[in-house]
């Protein structure tokens, strides 16, 4: 479906109200995703599954993107009416900081997914041990546009590593495990939920080394972000990987239009949590997307709509997360 399409099922959702469109005509939800190679496609693709097969006049459709930053802008621009997005993306968005500083996007939450973990890959012999070991080195830090992108700058910024120490490289997930491949770069990051395809595809047929964070360097970055924590990387994840890897990692938020109708978000939320085993089949890290991770984990204020079907459910929504009157 193209953008002109897309902000013509928006424009009549919004214009006839939710009811009168499902009634009307077949209502069309773009979710603005990721890269192939990432976690948030297939993921955003089971959403649409579901919501298509059990909402009542929908059709949902994945769309590939360039993830979280891009994800936001479409949101509010209208050319999607929903998002996957990491949760400090969406947090400065909201907030109007950061990469978003002046601009606040018309986003609300629907609800929480999955911790999103970061990987620094690189391949075995190449010397890299640390961030600090980028110094003079060929790295790609992800996509532009995406949130792969903005975690990694932040993280390098947190602990004291300058983007002009290194030489940068924006390369998609697909891109990056081709360019190791080829040691056309010496490491790249990845900030997904473990198993990405591009990743785990590339540790099948190489080598591959995770770059461990150091206690420190953990701490100087959750001190400094409060969207972020301290996770580890199991043994066994990845083929070759035996040893738990500290790195940190960041929730991921399920963000809609600001504007979209209440009713239309309580069925996408709905049928999002009740359809949680079919979307555990799509990825096992589905099995975080429950309400009482919603509550605990997601960045930015809910939609009306998710707030109440959250309470329908028995889950008290804190105060934080309550959106502004309309």
């Amino acid at each position: 479906m193209g953008k002109a399409t897309m902000r013509w099922a928006l424009a009549a959702i919004l214009a006839l109200g939710w009811g009168a469109a499902a009634e009307a005509k077949t209502t069309f939800i773009a979710i603005g995703t990721g890269g192939t190679g990432g976690v948030f496609y297939p993921y955003g693709g089971g959403m649409a599954e579901v919501w298509s097969r059990c909402v009542p006049g929908v059709k949902a459709m994945a769309e590939v993107t360039g993830a979280s930053v891009e994800n936001v802008k479409l949101t509010h621009r209208g050319e999607t009416a929903v998002g996957l997005a990491m949760g400090d993306v969406a947090h400065q968005a909201y907030h109007g900081e950061g990469f978003f500083k002046g601009k606040p996007q018309g986003v609300l939450a629907m609800a929480a997914m999955y911790p999103n973990v970061l990987h620094v890959v690189t391949l075995k012999g190449s010397g890299i041990k640390n961030l600090t070991d980028f110094k003079g080195r060929k790295v790609s830090i992800g996509a532009p546009g995406s949130g792969t992108t903005f975690m990694s700058e932040t993280v390098l910024r947190a602990v004291g590593v300058t983007l002009d120490s290194f030489d940068v490289r924006r390369l998609s997930f697909s891109e990056t495990a081709i360019a190791l491949r080829d040691r056309a770069i010496d490491a790249g990051v990845w900030v997904v939920a473990p198993g990405a395809n591009s990743l785990a595809d590339l540790a099948a047929t190489h080598d591959i080394e995770l770059v461990s964070l150091t206690p420190e360097q953990q701490k100087r970055v959750s001190d400094a972000y409060g969207f972020y924590a301290s996770w580890v990387v199991e043994p066994g994840d990845y083929r070759g990987v035996d040893h738990p890897v500290p790195t940190v990692s960041v929730w991921n938020v399920v963000i809609v239009q600001a504007a979209l109708p209440e009713d239309l978000v309580y069925d996408l939320a709905k049928t999002f949590f009740e359809q949680n085993a079919f979307m555990q089949t799509i990825h096992s890290y589905a099995r975080f997307s429950t309400p009482a991770n919603t509550v605990a984990k997601t960045s930015i204020p809910l939609h009306p709509g998710a707030v109440r079907c959250l309470r329908e459910k028995g889950v008290a929504v804190p105060e934080r997360l309550l959106p502004p009157a309309r």
